[in-house]
């Protein structure tokens, strides 16, 4: 079992933790990260795209020139679409890009995605977070003490309101509970921030 050190909201280490290897020593598997990531970006698109057909578009009713004897070409409309405001040919349509991918290949990209961020030293493990009011400055010092005052993702035990808002106004930082985590945010965060519970609780539901 891997080994972390864990610090306080000082940075200050108070002591250390191990982790479950099944979890946070899996093989790296790059191809699942890029599934589930991929997943997840297409699933968060609405897919209300839409535009304006021959069909849809106003006018264009009555045919523009007689079809013979004007040296013009042949028109039927004035709303085709190689007419000025005509309608659009093959354009967008209201359509959804959901995309889906099995249990077991939803685990391995997470387990892929920690142990990414325990191999590359981005994953810190914090005692407790605790703030007896709401504090962007409390965070923001937390943050500078542990080294991750870039893009973070904070991933809690449980829901606390004082500690979610008083992340919410510093940009780059996002937080999560421990079973609601994802491939997604995880990479994308350059830090990844647990608390000493939240470790446990993701043991215990993933391993």
């Amino acid at each position: 079992m891997a080994t972390v050190k864990v610090v306080n909201m000082k940075g200050e280490a108070v002591g250390s933790i191990e982790l479950c290897d099944k979890i946070f020593a899996a093989n790296i598997n790059e191809a699942v990260l890029h599934a589930a990531t991929r997943a997840y970006l297409l699933n968060q698109r609405q897919g209300t795209q839409s535009t304006l057909t021959r069909s849809e578009v106003s006018g264009g009713g009555k045919k523009p020139w007689r079809q013979k004897g004007t040296g013009r070409a042949r028109q039927g409309s004035t709303r085709s679409p190689q007419w000025t405001h005509g309608g659009i040919a093959f354009g967008p349509k209201p359509r959804s890009y959901r995309t889906e991918l099995n249990k077991k290949t939803k685990r391995v990209a997470l387990y892929s995605a920690l142990s990414a961020k325990l191999a590359s030293e981005n994953l810190i493990v914090v005692d407790k977070i605790e703030t007896e009011s709401y504090s962007t400055k409390t965070m923001v010092n937390m943050l500078k003490a542990v080294g991750a005052e870039k893009k973070a993702l904070v991933v809690l035990p449980e829901v606390n309101k004082m500690i979610v808002k008083s992340f919410a106004n510093i940009e780059g930082v996002k937080t999560a509970l421990y079973n609601t985590i994802n491939v997604y945010d995880i990479l994308n965060a350059e830090k990844l921030i647990v608390t000493e519970a939240a470790v446990k609780m993701l043991e215990e539901v993933y391993a």
